[in-house]
C-alpha cells in the first residue's frame, strides 16, 4: 500500500476508474449471488426486461462481450429457464432473446444493484462533480476508442 501511496501512477483518473469498476463487480456479485445470476446475466435481463426482445448479436455490441462469453450466459439463463431463445423471424441463423413469464418474476424480487452502487458510492458528491467526473471519462474513452479502434470492434 505504501508503493500504492508514492507511485503516482495508482492515483490516477485511470487507476481510480479500474478501481472503482472492481469494486462495483464486487457489490454486483454479491447482490445477485443469492438469487444465483452473474453481472452479465443481469444486463442481459435489464435489457430484454426494459426494451424486449433483443437479438442476439446487438447484446454481443451493447454489452461489448465476446460471442463465446455471451453464449454460455445466455444457455444458463435459457437453462434456468428465465430467458427463451428462438431463431429470428427475417434471419433463422440469428437469435433473438425473450424474458419468459419465470425471468419476469425473478426480475421483479431483483434489488437493483445499479442504483445500490450509485446511491452508496456517490452519496452526499455534488451532481456537478458526478457530470464532471462522467463527462471526463466518456471523453477519454472516446479519444483512446478513435486513436486505437481495434480492440473496440466487438
Amino acid at each position: 500500500m505504501a508503493n500504492e501511496q508514492a507511485d503516482p501512477e495508482h492515483q490516477s483518473a485511470g487507476a481510480w476508474a479500474k478501481k472503482y469498476h472492481l469494486a462495483t463487480r464486487v457489490v454486483m456479485e454479491t447482490v445477485l449471488r443469492p438469487f444465483d445470476l452473474g453481472p452479465t446475466q443481469w444486463y442481459v435481463m435489464y435489457q430484454l426486461m426494459t426494451v424486449g426482445p433483443t437479438s442476439q448479436r446487438d447484446l454481443v455490441r451493447m454489452l461489448q462481450v465476446e460471442r463465446a462469453t455471451l453464449t454460455g450466459v445466455v444457455a444458463a439463463l435459457v437453462r434456468k429457464g428465465l430467458v427463451e431463445q428462438k431463431p429470428d423471424a427475417t434471419d433463422q441463423r440469428q437469435k433473438v432473446l425473450t424474458a419468459t413469464p419465470a425471468g419476469a418474476a425473478l426480475w421483479r424480487e431483483l434489488p437493483d444493484p445499479i442504483a445500490l452502487i450509485l446511491q452508496t458510492a456517490f452519496d452526499g458528491v455534488p451532481q456537478t462533480d458526478i457530470d464532471t467526473t462522467a463527462r471526463v471519462l466518456r471523453e477519454a474513452t472516446g479519444r483512446l476508442t478513435k486513436r486505437f479502434p481495434k480492440g473496440n470492434e466487438s
